[in-house]
Order: C-alpha cells, then sequence, then structure tokens
C-alpha cells in the first residue's frame, strides 16, 4: 500500500460508520438491490442491511466477499477519498516484506473491531496477518465460511470463537485455526478489550 493510501486508510479509521455508508453507496452505483447484493456476495439481506444502517459490524473476510461481488478493493470501504492513481515508484521485491514497528502500520475500524495491519504488501505472499482489536459489546456478525484457512491467536482478553455452530472460550494463549470454508464467527462478551493476532488467507488488501 502507498503511503498516501496508508494515510487515508487511517484518517478513515475513525468512522466506525464508514463501511456501510459506503457499502451502500458502492451497492446504488451498481444499480443492486440489497437482495441482489445478498445473492452475489452469499451473506443474507438482513445482515447487509444491518451493516448498511450501522446496526451490526462486518469482518474483514466476510467484507471482502462484499467488495468482490461489488468489484471494488477492500480499503475503499475504509476510505471516504477516491483511490490513488499515480504509478508504484519503488519496486516491491518478489520473495519477502520487512515492515519496521516505526513505519507506521495501516490501521482499519469496522464497528466493535480495529484491524491493524502487520505487515505491507507482498506481490507473491498470500498470508494477511493483523492484530485485531475487538472491543466489547455490540451485535454478533453472521456466521460466514469463505476460501482459504484462518488462525487467530489471543492475546490479551477473552474470546468466543463460533466454529460450525459450536462455541469455543479462548483465553490468552489459547489459538483456534481452521478451514474458513466452514460458518464460523467471534464475539467479545465481557467488559474488557480483547487483542487477537489472526492470521488469513488468502490477503484482503
Amino acid at each position: 500500500m502507498r503511503r498516501s493510501e496508508r494515510v487515508a486508510a487511517a484518517d478513515g479509521a475513525g468512522r466506525p460508520d464508514l463501511v456501510g455508508s459506503r457499502m451502500r453507496q458502492f451497492r446504488t452505483e451498481r444499480g443492486l438491490t440489497l437482495r441482489g447484493l445478498a445473492s452475489r456476495s452469499g451473506l443474507s439481506i438482513g445482515f447487509l442491511s444491518q451493516v448498511e444502517r450501522g446496526v451490526s459490524s462486518i469482518g474483514l473476510t466476510a467484507l471482502n466477499s462484499v467488495a468482490a461481488a461489488l468489484d471494488r478493493p477492500v480499503a475503499e470501504f475504509f476510505n471516504d477519498e477516491p483511490a490513488s492513481t499515480e504509478p508504484e515508484t519503488t519496486r516491491l521485491p518478489t520473495h519477502f516484506t520487512l515492515t519496521r514497528a516505526d513505519n507506521g502500520a495501516t490501521q482499519y475500524v469496522s464497528g466493535q473491531q480495529t484491524y491493524r495491519m502487520l505487515s505491507d504488501r507482498g506481490p507473491n505472499l498470500v498470508l494477511e496477518p493483523m492484530l485485531v482489536h475487538i472491543a466489547p459489546g455490540g451485535r454478533r456478525e453472521e456466521a460466514y465460511g469463505h476460501a482459504g484457512e484462518e488462525f487467530a491467536y489471543v492475546v490479551r482478553g477473552e474470546l468466543l470463537y463460533e466454529v460450525d455452530g459450536v462455541e469455543h472460550r479462548l483465553y490468552p494463549g489459547d489459538s483456534v485455526h481452521l478451514r474458513s470454508n466452514v460458518a464460523h464467527r467471534l464475539f467479545n462478551d465481557t467488559a474488557e478489550v480483547t487483542t487477537v493476532v489472526s492470521v488469513v488467507t488468502p490477503r484482503l488488501f
């Protein structure tokens, strides 16, 4: 991600209502009804309506399916400025990235969840490592399956992680690793912020 995109995304991070409003904007621009978007994304009409109205939050993996259905990059749902069209000036290595702590990580907010990207983009890399802060309360997002794999390691707090309809309570040091095509969702039902290291495939940004 270019520096201009990084700054824009960070500015959008303070707008937890932005994802829903951008979803509605992109949907109407394509002339899609909620039913049409639900059919394309695999998510329910009711859930998408709640997200658009700011009643429910949507996880990044589910948002990735919405973005694909609307033919939009995921980052545009967090950014109220047009995507930059200036060309890349720095050639990225094809086999690795090196992300320093002082680089200023890109951060996104969706409802109760704040996602901090832990690595820069790499053209041949498929993992998406993130530090996720999950605020207490809020509505549970819809259980959802998607292509790829997902790993979550609890650093602080507690987390309810539902896999295929079964809830598992995770404590610091606990982790879960699953094929993401199984319906799953997570929720923080405590009074404290939960922090999780999450790695998903494929990359979302």
